[in-house]
């Protein structure tokens, strides 16, 4: 029985979640979905080259480089110590104030963000460090690592972002842009969630109580010290990018280098630290490829069975604002951010939501910022929020009950964001729009 295109492309779509319900990973999923659904609607013959050649040139596309060179740059930069020694800057200049451990934990988060694109990385890696202190001057258990698990998912935005490359692979976008794109959203972001601590904490003091402990002047100017490294390197990094002299890759490869060697200068790199930084980088790229792989054959599925081109049409047709469409696009992202990771819900939704996207006459670079945001928000939602169970991992005393609630006002910070670029698009477009390439 030969099925009209549409329907056989819907009913492709429910065979990815009953997979996904049977447990079958995703890449797979959407790969076997793509290659059934390709050679009902033409041939095994024609299915067969689609799948084979998506693999190989997923695997053999040069750009892609970027995501394991980015992963090394967090896991270099954990291994030199970058994370305390920021910590400590910022709790030195912040401890007096209201939640002043809560705020310092948002800034270490941001600067350790700019320097390494896995937002599990920069969780974990605070949690190490900033938890133990904020338990120590007894802040609420799930105020803190609430705190930590919002904080880390600012290096899913704060470039370099994995979030960004996998988007642009996804949709042929400039992967430069859409990193510089990050840096004002990010700041906004760091800034939104410091203003919900200093709330919180004025609500309810006992949250986050003061560190009476004094800092004289001489400790916090010379803790500044500390602040240059990340820094430089993330101006060289998104510097290089913004003015032409490298591409992703080769910015990448650069500020993975610097964090080697600084790592080896300060004799906190042994066998052990490399080969778990290499171990990382090896799997999540592997894991990543493998999602676009999959999801470049679903699309091509898709494409045949018209679906993206029937909704996009739907969409323009109806009688009420694109923002209203877009709404429901969030919502239906901030849904299915409670039962998929980040990279799968934007592997997964991205074939039929960016087509929507620009027939609704909306930027390409800044959906990619609101897309970015919304998977955030998916790193915080239950019962899957993935920063959740890394801080919950990290902090074996702390329920991850209290987690889900001490992080649930953060979530706040992040829909304040979206409205705000929403309503201000050029706060996302103005430094890609300047770039020199």
């Amino acid at each position: 029985m030969i099925l009209d295109p549409v329907t056989t492309g819907l009913i492709g779509m429910a065979g990815v979640f009953l997979l996904l319900f049977l447990g079958m990973p995703i890449a797979f999923a959407l790969m076997l979905a793509g290659f059934a659904g390709i050679a009902h609607l033409t041939s095994i013959g024609a299915a067969l080259p689609v799948a084979s050649r998506t693999i190989y040139e997923v695997a053999a596309y040069y750009p892609y480089t970027v995501i394991p060179l980015f992963i090394l740059m967090g896991g270099f930069a954990g291994s030199s110590g970058m994370t305390r020694e920021l910590y400590r800057t910022f709790d030195h200049w912040l401890r007096r104030f209201p939640g002043g451990l809560g705020i310092a934990t948002i800034g270490a988060c941001a600067g350790f963000s700019a320097v390494s694109g896995s937002s599990v990385a920069t969780a974990a890696a605070m949690g190490t460090v900033a938890l133990p202190e904020m338990q120590r001057f007894g802040y609420d258990p799930g105020f803190a690592g609430g705190a930590i698990a919002a904080g880390g998912t600012l290096g899913f935005l704060i470039p370099p972002s994995i979030g960004f490359v996998v988007y642009g692979m996804l949709t042929e976008q400039s992967i430069g842009k859409l990193l510089i794109a990050g840096i004002v959203p990010g700041l906004l972001l760091s800034l939104a969630f410091i203003g919900i601590i200093v709330i919180l904490v004025k609500l309810k003091p006992g949250l986050a109580p003061t560190n009476p402990q004094p800092v004289s002047w001489k400790r916090k100017f010379r803790s500044l010290l500390s602040v240059w490294e990340p820094l430089s390197i993330f101006f060289i990094v998104m510097g290089g990018i913004y003015l032409g002299f490298f591409t992703p890759t080769e910015a990448g490869a650069v500020g993975a280098t610097l964090l080697l060697l600084e790592a080896l200068l300060k004799r906190h790199l042994n066998r052990r630290n490399l080969l778990e930084g290499l171990t990382e980088a090896l799997r999540t790229s592997v894991m990543v490829l493998f999602l676009v792989a999959g999801a470049n054959v679903f699309s091509y599925f898709l494409a045949l069975s018209t679906i993206p081109m029937e909704v996009a049409a739907w969409a323009s047709d109806l009688s009420v604002s694109r923002f209203a469409v877009l709404a429901i696009v969030v919502l239906i992202y901030l849904f299915l951010g409670c039962f998929l990771d980040a990279i799968s819900m934007m592997v997964l939704t991205m074939p039929v939501m960016f087509p929507i996207v620009l027939t609704l006459g909306f930027d390409p670079i800044w959906f990619g910022v609101i897309a970015v945001l919304m998977m955030e928000a998916g790193l915080i939602t239950p019962p899957m929020g993935l920063n959740i169970f890394t801080v919950a991992g990290v902090a074996k005393d702390i329920r991850i009950e209290q987690i889900f609630m001490g992080v649930a006002p953060f979530l706040l910070a992040i829909f304040a964001v979206l409205f705000v670029i929403t309503v201000f698009p050029a706060l996302v477009l103005c430094l890609p729009n300047m770039m020199l390439r």
